[in-house]
């Protein structure tokens, strides 16, 4: 499945860098993660606990930062399994400041689902995705603008 987004950000590159690469703020912007241990240079233990049209349930994943070139672009190595199922993925983020303090940030994405999530079908997998990344990003721009959240 893959998934490609663009979303405004009103900040400055920089600050969008250090904030897409702080494991704090993504904590707080992933749905469901209830912590993010660090174990090494970009690399991270997660744990969640999601649900999918019925399926619930807890996954502990490995998060990988890696090509990070700041304040442009990094590749987000994804890889968690649950009772549910398992998810593996890629994400590579692209920061552009479009004018001074707003910035671009476009994700394209490419993730392979198994067990009882892929059986759901992958329509509703793709669309339940490209919510939880709409998500994400609405958190995460919230995070950056605090006179934003609601």
């Amino acid at each position: 499945m893959k998934l490609a987004a663009t979303y405004a950000l009103s900040a400055p590159r920089d600050k969008v860098f250090a904030a897409i690469t702080d494991p704090a703020v993504l904590q707080k912007c992933i749905d469901g993660c209830e912590k993010m241990v660090k174990t090494g240079g970009g690399s991270y233990d997660a744990h969640l606990k999601l649900g999918l049209a019925g399926i619930k349930g807890s996954y502990v994943g490995k998060i990988q930062l890696r090509d990070v070139k700041a304040p442009q672009s990094y590749t987000l190595l994804i890889e968690g399994k649950g009772v549910p199922g398992f998810v593996k993925g890629t994400a590579k983020i692209s920061l552009a400041e479009k004018k001074p303090g707003h910035t671009e940030l476009r994700c394209d994405a490419d993730a392979l689902v198994g067990g009882m999530i892929a059986a759901v079908g992958s329509r509703l997998v793709e669309a339940a995705a490209k919510r939880m990344m709409d998500e994400f990003f609405k958190k995460f721009a919230a995070q950056l603008d605090p006179s934003s959240r609601k």
